[in-house]
């Protein structure tokens, strides 16, 4: 092989280096960037469905007690959010204290996770019965309410399946040798997959289909909780 032929086999295996670096590079970008993009969907989605629940709550439609409990879970998974819940309407029973405490800093550092599970955990024990649940349909604007909870709540679990699977497929990638000895990810944190409950209150119906009904012995029909 002459000099020539190994100077342009070199620069050939110089400028393949550089196309694959280039794509790997820009294949990661393009991971996190999707990364980002779902989230930012799931956050919407959480929002939606803490800003339903504080109206349901709000509106007296349920008992003072269940309006207290799913008032002050909904509050606090917006402050967990970073929303500024001073602007909310006023809740029954006097509930200003609870958007007071949902306004605190420290409350704001609280788990995001954490937080929406206590809000999921609540709605459940709070439409945890079929008929209470029809009732409350019955009511005035009742049916709206637990609508929006329910499209919010089924297009959180799609959207937070949709997140992790996008994590999960950006630290597969990031953990390539190619990526770790360039060092391709650059100062960009590991994304990390969100974990939360997010499993289905029963009665409350999914989002085009009927809640389901008492069966023979009396027990509740049940689909399965949540969507991973």
């Amino acid at each position: 092989m002459s000099w020539s032929e190994g100077a342009v086999l070199a620069a050939a295996l110089i400028a393949l280096t550089v196309w694959w670096v280039w794509v790997a590079a820009s294949r990661l970008d393009r991971l996190h960037r999707k990364v980002a993009a779902s989230r930012a969907v799931v956050d919407a989605q959480l929002l939606r469905r803490a800003t339903a629940a504080s109206t349901l709550a709000a509106s007296g439609l349920m008992d003072p007690v269940s309006s207290l409990l799913v008032g002050e879970a909904a509050w606090g998974a917006l402050a967990a959010g970073g929303q500024d819940v001073s602007g909310l309407a006023a809740l029954p029973l006097d509930l200003d204290g609870v958007g007071a405490r949902a306004g605190d800093p420290h409350l704001q550092q609280h788990d995001r996770g954490l937080a929406e599970s206590e809000l999921s955990a609540t709605l459940r024990a709070v439409l945890d019965d079929v008929d209470e649940v029809a009732e409350l349909r019955e009511e005035p604007g009742g049916d709206m309410l637990l609508d929006a909870i329910a499209a919010s709540w089924y297009r959180t679990q799609l959207a937070r399946r949709f997140h992790n699977e996008a994590v999960a497929q950006t630290q597969r990638v990031r953990k390539g040798w190619i990526v770790r000895l360039l060092r391709l990810a650059g100062h960009a944190p590991v994304p990390q997959t969100l974990e939360l409950d997010d499993a289905w209150p029963d009665a409350l119906g999914r989002p085009g289909r009927p809640a389901a009904s008492a069966g023979r012995n009396g027990e509740t029909g049940r689909e399965p909780h949540g969507l991973g």
